[in-house]
């Protein structure tokens, strides 16, 4: 099964060579599961040819926010309805659940209440899992169809699922503890508060559910497969 990665920002230039780039983070969380993948570096413009480019759709994280005025986003959106519209599934991480809710009539804001930053624990109903979270922005407004199927006392709606073909969430399931320590060093400091990120930094050997979490992602691109 092709999946095509839509790329919407870049890890830090500090954490390239030890870890490479969102895509190849997302690579490595699913890698063993029968995918083969193509990138579409979005953010800097690269589209695919439209949504049967791909057997599913995975859109990646960013330092952007959804609301932002940038050229990529409007083509971005128009995109997502199609893979929508196409019935292909679509899986959208952080900026990508933003994105992918903001595209489909939900609303995306600053939170007034702050960040996100490190480990932090999602009930999904059945089971709770801890993921790797760093995020200001949330999605406030649902967009029309969409059921919330994890949460925690800070982050509502943490996790989506659309019209059946659409999973989204907003920690990171690719993100291990060397990205949030290389994010506190190199994005962190000065923009986050200090009291975040030093409770961030004591949990970074604290294990995480990302191969739990990268079960639910494959299984659900594999049902959604036509």
């Amino acid at each position: 099964m092709r999946i095509g990665i839509l790329q919407t920002g870049h890890a830090p230039d500090e954490v390239l060579g030890a870890l490479g780039d969102y895509t190849d983070m997302f690579q490595r969380l699913l890698a063993g599961r029968d995918f083969d993948f193509d990138t579409y570096n979005v953010v800097d413009g690269t589209f695919p040819d439209g949504p049967g480019a791909a057997d599913g759709w995975l859109i990646t994280g960013s330092k952007h926010g959804a609301y932002e005025d940038h050229a990529w986003i409007p083509p971005l959106e128009a995109l997502i309805r199609d893979i929508r519209d196409q019935g292909t599934p679509l899986v959208g991480v952080c900026f990508g659940h933003q994105i992918i809710a903001q595209a489909l009539g939900g609303k995306v804001e600053k939170f007034d209440k702050g960040w996100a930053v490190g480990r932090q624990e999602y009930d999904f109903g059945d089971e709770v899992l801890a993921l790797n979270a760093w995020h200001q922005d949330q999605v406030t407004e649902l967009p029309e169809g969409a059921q919330v199927i994890a949460s925690n006392a800070f982050c509502e709606n943490a996790a989506l699922v659309i019209n059946d073909s659409i999973l989204t969430i907003q920690p990171h399931p690719e993100f291990g503890a060397q990205m949030i320590d290389g994010l506190i060093t190199y994005r962190g400091r000065g923009n986050v508060p200090d009291d975040l990120i030093s409770a961030a930094q004591g949990a970074l050997d604290t294990p995480t559910a990302n191969d739990a979490f990268a079960d639910r992602m494959a299984a659900f691109f594999k049902k959604g497969a036509k």
